[in-house]
């Protein structure tokens, strides 16, 4: 007779054997029950896991991946500096919509950094050894190989934003077009005329689709854009106050920014704030992500929402409906998909 408390015949750790034998069943049937297989009756069901608790039972999981040709691991890659990605609440909350997806799951998230030359070549030679099931890569750029990379390897991968409309990988985004026609809407319904806008890098697709909202936004409202109140910038606050700096130096008669992100949009007020200019009396100003900056920005920041929280939870949906099939669905001949949420305007004071 098998011991209790979590003893085996052997006095180590129960198998899957002795919980068959304790339940009256073959190893086969135990194994079903501990993956969740349907294919089992309520009460042989019930027998299993009588006898899993019992015994104290604890599957060997990392038996079963080995046996499966599966690591139990994903990978968060993000392809710019550490800096980067604790300075800007984007990624917080991406990780945070990440890890609430995972957490029903026996998957390990990994956090890998690769925004140098170096730290791709790593990431690359790690990626090829197959040591993940599954990438969720956010923050790409459009000449950025990782991607190609996962398709080659077969790699299943869910990408954050895709790089182009044209986008091969199964992506998750938000609307920026829409969010970027948004903002200049509210602006111009303020009154509001002679309007700059700080894009982001534009070798970002989303950045790229907050500009095409910027100029569609005017036009419709029968204004030609400017271009010379069109300047890029780089996510980054110092970025959003070089920007700023030059706008202000071409039309110092601009009378609203939107700035696309929150951290520019701080920058971009400071240097107002330098060179007298008042928030919303002499300037509006937009900003972009409803991130906990926006908030607490005195006056507080009308700002573009992103559900960034929900992108996460949407990507890594998506990836492990991938990894359950075990390939990417490109190379079983599937049309990608492309999610795309809503984005909504967040006013406040500064606008």
């Amino acid at each position: 007779m098998a011991s209790h408390g979590g003893r085996g015949r052997s006095g180590g750790r129960p198998t899957l054997e002795e919980v068959a034998a304790r339940a009256g069943v073959g190893r086969g049937t135990v194994s079903r029950v501990i993956n969740g297989s349907p294919r089992v009756s309520d009460a042989t069901r019930a027998a299993v896991e009588a006898a899993v608790a019992e015994l104290g039972y604890v599957p060997n999981t990392a038996a079963r991946a080995l046996a499966a040709n599966r690591t139990d691991a994903i990978a968060l890659v993000v392809p710019e500096p550490e800096t980067r990605f604790f300075a800007e609440p984007y990624f917080s909350d991406m990780l945070r919509g990440v890890g609430a997806g995972l957490a029903e799951t026996e998957m390990q998230l990994l956090l890998i950094f690769a925004g140098s030359d170096r730290e791709r070549q790593r990431l690359a030679q790690y990626l090829a050894a197959h040591r993940v099931d599954g990438v969720l890569l956010v923050s790409v750029h459009a000449d950025d190989p990782l991607p190609d990379l996962l398709a080659q390897l077969e790699i299943p991968a869910v990408i954050s934003g895709p790089r182009s409309a044209g986008e091969t990988l199964t992506s998750v985004d938000s609307d920026n077009y829409g969010g970027g026609r948004s903002a200049v809407e509210h602006l111009l319904s303020r009154g509001r005329r002679r309007i700059a806008h700080i894009t982001g890098r534009l070798d970002v697709y989303g950045a790229q689709r907050r500009v095409d909202g910027y100029r569609d936004a005017l036009r419709d409202a029968g204004h030609e854009p400017d271009e010379l109140l069109i300047e890029q910038g780089d996510f980054t606050e110092e970025g959003g106050r070089r920007a700023m700096t030059t706008l202000l130096g071409r039309h110092a008669d601009l009378d609203a920014v939107f700035a696309g992100s929150d951290v520019m949009a701080a920058g971009a007020r400071q240097v107002l704030r330098e060179q007298g200019r008042r928030i919303p009396e002499d300037v509006a100003l937009v900003g972009y992500d409803d991130s906990a900056i926006a908030r607490h920005m005195d006056p507080p920041l009308t700002s573009v929402r992103q559900p960034i929280e929900e992108m996460g939870r949407a990507m890594i949906d998506l990836l492990l409906a991938e990894v359950a099939d075990r390939r990417p669905a490109a190379s079983r001949g599937l049309e990608r998909r492309q999610a795309v949420l809503p984005t909504e305007l967040v006013t406040r004071a500064s606008s």
